[in-house]
């Protein structure tokens, strides 16, 4: 299907390293399964020289293989981002996590219940508590508590990682990290399903997408879109390139931009196909938190009307 490796990856860099490389990121090794065909060989040696993960490179290399199959040509121009490709398994799916909104609009991620409240106050419509307690009477009051703020108002709270306190407190959703999916598919997932609230699962990249999706959430966090100070990052900052092809591949779920979204990047954030941002700094950091939130929600607003009429 293709003449020469080398000649192929260089096609593949010239057509998408502009919009989908990372300069300046070391990519993660590891033991890969052999190359089957010299698509597979041209895409992984186009992905390393792009700065995907070598994880990444593999899937993408054997969703570019079967892309090449069924239109039955391979393309350096057409980067995979059909399902089917991937693997995937079509919707509807009978065992999914209940459903959200496509569009959760403003998400801010927020460290206490005091911070729940007073952005529910404010009209935010998406909230995540992430408390930084191991005290289970703190995680238990603070749970409640940030739920207990919330009824009445037009806010969606989920809770970051204690889901146990979260369906105790009756909360609208739970989120969690790639770290807590081994739990997850072992046991605690059925439970989840089972009691009807939404999850919310962090990706980053290909390989943490195709394994959350095993679990067919209630939505999907891509990022970090931007590099962020608020904690190590372990993978690369993806950009608004690749958050693009995410949001194509994974365009059934609702899905997420997280990692250091502010006012000025709204709008090619927006662009990438996303139906929601979450936001920090640009609200916990701002002089007046509240009014930042606000703000930040009529420029969603703007931006997506001017979206619509485009």
């Amino acid at each position: 299907m293709i003449s020469d490796i080398e000649t192929s990856a260089q096609a593949i860099v010239a057509h998408h390293g502009r919009t989908l490389g990372v300069a300046g990121w070391t990519p993660v090794a590891c033991n890969l399964e052999p190359c089957r065909t010299p698509v597979e060989q041209a895409v992984r040696l186009a992905c390393r020289r792009m700065a995907f993960d070598d994880i990444d490179g593999q899937l993408i290399g054997q969703a570019w293989q079967r892309q090449s199959e069924r239109l039955g040509l391979f393309d350096p121009r057409a980067w995979p981002d059909q399902p089917e490709d991937f693997q995937m398994q079509p919707w509807p799916r009978e065992q999914a996590f209940a459903i959200c909104p496509k569009d959760l609009g403003l998400y801010a991620v927020v460290p206490d219940a005091a911070w729940v409240s007073r952005l529910a106050q404010a009209g935010v419509t998406t909230l995540q508590l992430r408390l930084k307690s191991a005290d289970p009477r703190v995680i238990e009051r603070e749970v409640r508590a940030a739920v207990e703020s919330t009824r009445g108002s037009a806010s969606r709270l989920f809770i970051n990682d204690h889901w146990q306190a979260a369906l105790e407190a009756g909360a609208y959703g739970v989120h969690l990290g790639q770290e807590d999916l081994e739990q997850l598919f072992e046991s605690d997932g059925e439970v989840l399903r089972r009691s009807g609230i939404r999850l919310g699962l962090s990706t980053h990249g290909y390989a943490e997408m195709m394994r959350a999706d095993r679990l067919s959430p209630s939505y999907l966090a891509l990022g970090a879109v931007f590099a962020t100070t608020l904690k190590r990052m372990a993978t690369a900052a993806q950009g608004t390139g690749r958050l693009a092809r995410y949001a194509r591949l994974m365009h059934h779920y609702p899905l997420v931009a997280i990692g250091g979204i502010d006012d000025e990047r709204l709008p090619a954030v927006l662009a990438s196909g996303v139906g929601s941002v979450a936001v920090v700094r640009a609200i916990i950091s701002a002089a007046d938190p509240q009014a930042a939130a606000q703000h930040l929600m009529r420029r969603l607003t703007q931006l997506r009307a001017s979206q619509a009429d485009t």
